[in-house]
């Protein structure tokens, strides 16, 4: 039977890629090889001629250590990856490397890795599916419709990250959400019962899941009848849990922990050839039968494309103006008249940068219909909610505020399979302090290249009374530790615009944006220049004595310090940075001519000192906990008074 050949041929491709790099994880990649073929061959609407088509259903293998199973799959469905590549697993610049990566090899929907994450990636982009379906499908033209499959492990299922999220896309009654879980009962250090006893259908039951199951992970009828029943229940999210066998086909070693992360050894590979019946073929050699199967499968999967493309057509001349609108949500281009006019530039006020970052954000969704994303709980307080659109919900698709409940980490992930499907512009909100629980997935929306906005607010120690849990200090040190993430700290409401600006223009970088609690006075000197990371804002009368670099509400404390210290004789210039990351990009010739090189710098920052001694010689900052207190009494208390910050400049100067 072809598609056991062809399974087999999975299978053999997984452990011959994963021998060749002496590395990785053959384990998962045999024993779920029916599964993934399954799918792919006969209930997923894909077409390999067109990777990028934006109606495919969406494939995450949230599992991503099992990555040779994706690589076996796009060579054998004929992606364009080429047998070298498979010979190439995990070695340098090869396009398969040791977990999937978006962006880098073509067919992979999303990075994974850190186990869990996927599930919400899927979560994202079923709603992202159902949102778009609502904004554009007509009676007769379906032109959004797709499902989304995750392929996820038991390690999945045990991360916190993948019931924050399966709980969520059970209240949204995501229909078009299948989770094909790989239940192997093996991990790394042995049986699941070590840790893992729950009982798992239950659980999804009990968050308004379909359940179904497959017994026997080899039977392809069973696994396709259970697809085709996932599908047919579109008012809430299925999960089919396939009961397979961890490295089937290598009798010796297949149904133990030992199989799940080493090579098989050139005798299990020889093993898996008997077993399997596939000695009539060399290393990473496909049979010219399985070839030929696969060529034709090829064929019919690209006439799904046709046909939407056809559908298409027609939409256009029933819809013309709707169609129009589809075209420019999937370009994504920003609306430059808007962020080039004098009035986007013209806010000005004392006012809380979180408060000024929702004034923008609303005249930014006046012009940006595509802006969709929403606060984990929060949102009142970060100013995040767009206030003429409604609710995403399941009653309302429509709606493009999101509600993601107290569930920050799913949120972030979510968030990532928002803006890696297509046709959206993604942003996230909470309190700056739970970036903690967000920074995994904001790095892989860095390491994907993803330009997801981060609404992050009540920094510092203004954050007040809640006291030093709730006060991030180190979170900034963290965030701009990541690299490809823009961190932006805004000094008054015209540097909030120009962080919106950064964000909303950029193409392959995520921006966090760090917003204040409490009012922030509008400054003279604040300008568009913060477009550049750093900028003189307020500058010294004469002959540069002394640099102050500030951010955020540290700006005008620098200014009062530059009016003392002009008292004093000391004729200092005052830097706003923003954002470090955005300034390192600039020239030389500038970042000389803002910083002044060989003149003293004091930086001020109510956070962290770490990294800021790149900059300067002398930090006043954070390198301690907070204090429950109101915020003004614990700026004086740590130091953040004129009378400090002339002290530690009359100081540094006497050095």
């Amino acid at each position: 039977m072809m598609d056991f050949r062809t399974i087999n041929t999975i299978r053999m491709l997984s452990a011959e890629g994963v021998q060749a790099a002496n590395s990785g994880h053959p384990g998962l990649p045999l024993g779920a090889a029916p599964m993934a073929y399954t799918l792919w061959a006969k209930e997923m609407k894909h077409n390999p001629m067109n990777p990028d088509w934006q109606n495919r259903d969406r494939f995450v293998l949230s599992a991503g250590h099992g990555s040779m199973l994706v690589y076996s799959l796009l060579h054998l469905f004929e992606y364009g990856l080429p047998t070298e590549e498979l010979k190439n697993f995990r070695q340098l610049n090869s396009k398969t490397p040791g977990h999937p990566e978006y962006g880098h090899t073509k067919g992979v929907e999303i990075s994974t890795g850190p186990l869990g994450q996927g599930i919400a990636n899927g979560v994202g982009f079923a709603m992202a599916e159902a949102h778009l379906a609502s904004k554009f499908n007509k009676p007769g033209y379906p032109v959004v419709d797709h499902h989304t499959f995750v392929i996820s492990g038991d390690g999945c299922l045990m991360e916190g990250i993948s019931y924050e999220a399966a709980s969520l896309a059970g209240t949204l009654k995501l229909g078009k959400l299948i989770l094909m879980y790989d239940s192997n009962k093996i991990t790394i250090e042995g049986d699941t019962s070590l840790a893992f006893t729950e009982d798992v259908a239950g659980r999804f039951a009990a968050m308004h899941w379909q359940v179904l199951t497959v017994e026997d992970g080899n039977d392809i009828a069973a696994i396709q009848a259970a697809i085709v029943s996932a599908k047919l229940e579109t008012s809430k999210p299925s999960i089919i849990i396939v009961k397979t066998i961890i490295g089937y086909g290598c009798p010796s070693k297949q149904g133990s922990h030992k199989v799940h992360g080493a090579p098989l050894g050139q005798d299990g590979i020889e093993e898996m050839a008997n077993f399997l019946e596939m000695k009539d073929r060399a290393p990473f050699e496909v049979p010219a039968d399985v070839t030929a199967h696969m060529s034709d499968l090829v064929k019919e999967l690209s006439k799904s494309e046709e046909a939407w493309l056809s559908t298409f057509a027609a939409y256009e001349k029933a819809h013309p103006e709707l169609a129009a609108d589809y075209k420019t949500w999937f370009d994504s281009e920003a609306p430059m008249a808007l962020l080039d006019s004098d009035a986007y530039w013209a806010y000005s006020e004392t006012t809380a940068s979180r408060s000024s970052s929702g004034k923008v954000l609303n005249v930014l969704a006046d012009h940006l219909p595509n802006l969709f994303g929403g606060s984990a709980d929060l949102a009142p307080s970060n100013n995040s909610d767009m206030k003429k659109r409604t609710s995403f919900s399941a009653d309302n698709y429509d709606g493009s505020n999101l509600h993601f409940g107290v569930r920050e980490h799913a949120m972030t992930a979510i968030v990532n399979g928002l803006q890696a499907h297509g046709g959206l512009r993604a942003y996230a909100a909470t309190f700056f302090v739970f970036s903690d629980y967000m920074k995994p997935a904001i790095r892989l929306a860095a390491l994907m290249n993803l330009p997801v906005t981060y609404i992050l607010t009540h920094d510092s120690i203004g954050v007040g009374e809640d006291g030093p849990t709730h006060q991030p200090v180190d979170q900034l040190a963290m965030l701009r530790a990541i690299p490809k993430l823009r961190v932006i700290r805004p000094a008054d409401a015209r540097e909030v615009s120009a962080a919106w600006y950064t964000a909303i223009t950029s193409k392959d970088t995520p921006t966090a944006l760090i917003l204040t609690r409490q009012n922030l006075p509008a400054l003279d000197g604040s300008s568009k220049e913060a477009l550049k990371g750093a900028y003189v804002i307020s500058k010294e009368d004469q002959k540069v004595d002394l640099v102050l670099i500030a951010t955020g509400s540290e700006v005008s404390l620098a200014i009062d310090a530059q009016k003392a210290l002009k008292e004093k004789g000391v004729d200092a210039r005052v830097v706003s940075m923003p954002c470090q990351e955005l300034f390192n990009d600039q020239t030389e010739d500038y970042k000389m001519s803002v910083i002044t090189k060989g003149v003293p710098k004091l930086a001020i920052e109510a956070g962290s000192t770490f990294g800021w001694h790149k900059y300067a010689c002398d930090v006043i900052g954070m390198d301690d906990f907070g204090l429950s207190a109101p915020a003004n009494q614990l700026f004086d208390a740590f130091g953040f008074t004129t009378e400090n910050v002339v002290n530690r400049a009359l100081k540094l100067l006497k050095k």
